[in-house]
């Protein structure tokens, strides 16, 4: 956390002991139904965490999406995080990241075939999705809804960072759970993220071991993986003469992301140095952040230089009249993917289509 715990240590656990008691009143209320979980007939996934910061929820939500959307209708709702808006919103290719939330617009540029739609109330969101009738949804994908209880999801995904084990954290805001280790009870599948290539089989069940996990949840393990750098402004610059696997260059990093730390580990291994402007999470770019940037990478004293950042960071750098400041600039995203370690990803696939297949709405119904 960015709170200096040495200083405010005490006060801090004090405030999580509140916090962790009016969780756990709300987790009672909907446990005993008092309030209630609405189901839906259409068969729901929900992918989220029970910790602040990247666990990554979006490329996971995208795996899932191109699984299914062969076979099926897909729509994907979340709140769109930071945007400006309230109230549901169908996602477009062109919309405008204040609108709706710089992850949803990736998903839906990524996806342009599927509903994209954001709602800070889950309920409704899937009411509006529902009620569109020609376009006959089989299946929605919630992203960021663990903690989102007013919906009940016939099957649940929780994501751990295995940087970031649950059992060596503490709640907010002493820590960065947003709720005890034990809610994991609620999820139906396990997912270890940003896992190392190579773990020693030791490792992994002392990993399994420290999850306490039930006999109902299946546990999975993923990799992020870091596809070819993408030219941020085709029009302006010529990404003919940039050659990732043979030269190295000088890097400005731009990052607005809770934990840049593999994506350093990643970009070092074609930099012969590294500049790094890190903002906050969602963190929208003003002007002041434009000049900073440009300043800085003329600053750089090489020709040999570029400007890479995350996918996610490029919509809204990209959604922005200031752009224009740096589009002159050779200016790179990265975009990333899961991968599944020990052969394990016919089995996750398996168990997401088969649900799907089980529960999907018969297309009379609805169409």
């Amino acid at each position: 956390m960015a709170v200096n715990k040495k200083k405010y240590g005490v006060f801090l656990y004090i405030l999580s002991l509140i916090y962790g008691t009016i969780i756990l009143f709300r987790n009672l209320l909907f446990d005993f139904n008092i309030l209630t979980s609405k189901e839906f007939s259409v068969p729901i996934i929900s992918i989220g965490n029970i910790t602040v910061g990247g666990t990554g929820k979006t490329p996971h939500a995208e795996y899932i999406v191109r699984l299914l959307k062969s076979e099926f209708k897909v729509a994907t709702l979340s709140r769109g995080y930071k945007r400006k808006t309230r109230g549901y919103i169908e996602v477009e290719t062109d919309s405008k990241v204040i609108v709706v939330g710089d992850e949803p617009l990736q998903i839906k540029n990524n996806n342009p075939d599927i509903t994209v739609s954001v709602d800070e109330s889950r309920v409704d969101g899937i009411k509006n999705i529902l009620s569109d009738k020609g376009k006959n949804i089989q299946t929605i994908i919630l992203d960021d809804a663990f903690q989102h209880r007013y919906v009940k999801p016939g099957l649940s995904i929780l994501l751990i960072d295995f940087n970031r084990q649950l059992k060596d954290d503490h709640l907010l805001p002493y820590g960065d759970l947003r709720e005890k280790e034990k809610s994991k009870i609620r999820a139906n599948i396990i997912i270890i993220t940003k896992m190392p290539s190579e773990i020693k089989p030791i490792e992994r069940r002392i990993l399994e071991k420290d999850l306490r996990l039930y006999s109902f949840q299946n546990l999975y393990f993923t990799i992020i993986k870091y596809k070819n750098p993408v030219i941020i402004f085709p029009g302006k610059t010529s990404a003919i003469n940039y050659n990732f696997t043979k030269n190295k260059y000088d890097i400005l990093l731009i990052t607005g992301i809770a934990n840049p730390a593999e994506l350093i580990k990643h970009v070092k291994k074609f930099s012969l140095s590294i500049t790094h402007l890190a903002f906050k999470d969602h963190y929208h770019f003003k002007e002041k952040d434009f000049n900073k940037i440009l300043n800085t990478f003329n600053n750089i004293n090489n020709n040999n230089k570029i400007l890479i950042t995350t996918e996610k960071d490029m919509y809204r750098l990209r959604d922005t009249q200031f752009c224009k400041l740096i589009e002159n600039i050779p200016a790179f995203y990265i975009p990333i993917e899961i991968d599944f370690l020990y052969n394990d990803k016919n089995r996750f696939n398996k168990q997401i289509v088969e649900y799907v297949r089980k529960n999907k709405p018969v297309s009379s119904i609805y169409s």
